[in-house]
């Protein structure tokens, strides 16, 4: 069960303003999830440059839950969104990064994701201090588990191809981690309540990739083996 903690009273909080764009929605003119995906990665990008912290560590994310929050909705088309971010807790070698979305001063969509640092080469580290000075305060000590449980296709999964464009792969030669969400977008029913996508591994270029289904549930799968899962409720 993930939990979305409150905003801290006390430590950094780092907001900025993003508007809809028409990129981010659906013939509806709603968000899409993958549209959400798109303004947390931008959000979490923009408030670790803007603490100045000079590291070689790179941040990836392993999992990421959204909700509407209660009484919110779907930001639409053209409508400017406050997005807010924090870190709602730590392990020894991961983060809980939350993220609130609102309009017009009203909370519409929770988000709490689990970030992972890896060096240079690729190899997880350990939280070092520098993050400590930053985000010390607002952690306010909380502690988060980053156990993710082995995926297992369901029993009367539908197996189809995914294709891969080039336009889905990032600076390294991988799949986009919004682009990503694109999976959900395109097979989840709408509107939907909440959603969880879990990274189990990388998809690269020139992976040949079957996307796996239920009516609540998809699997991203690369040579038989899961490396992208996602959960949706309408």
């Amino acid at each position: 069960m993930i939990e979305f903690v409150s905003p801290p009273e006390l430590g950094r909080c780092f907001g900025v303003d993003y508007i809809v764009r028409l990129g981010d929605v659906g013939p509806d003119g709603v968000i899409r999830p993958d549209g959400v995906a798109r303004h947390l990665q931008d959000v979490a990008t923009d408030d670790w440059e803007d603490t100045g912290v000079d590291s070689s560590d790179v941040w990836v994310v392993r999992r990421t839950s959204i909700r509407l929050a209660q009484g919110g909705r779907w930001p639409n088309y053209k409508e400017r969104m406050r997005v807010t971010t924090w870190c709602g807790g730590v392990g020894a070698a991961w983060a809980e990064r939350r993220t609130n979305f609102e309009v017009d001063g009203t909370l519409m969509v929770e988000a709490a994701a689990l970030w992972v640092p890896v060096d240079p080469g690729g190899h997880p580290v350990r939280i070092r201090e520098s993050f400590y000075e930053v985000y010390g305060e607002s952690i306010r000590g909380r502690k988060v588990s980053g156990r993710i449980a082995a995926p297992v296709v369901a029993e009367g999964a539908t197996f189809e191809s995914w294709p891969l464009r080039r336009a889905d792969l990032d600076v390294v030669g991988h799949v986009n981690n919004a682009a990503l969400w694109q999976a959900v977008s395109q097979v989840a029913p709408t509107p939907l309540s909440s959603v969880q996508l879990t990274h189990h591994g990388s998809i690269v270029e020139g992976d040949v990739v079957t996307l796996a289904r239920t009516f609540e549930r998809l699997w991203l799968l690369v040579d038989g083996s899961v490396q992208v899962a996602a959960e949706f409720s309408a």
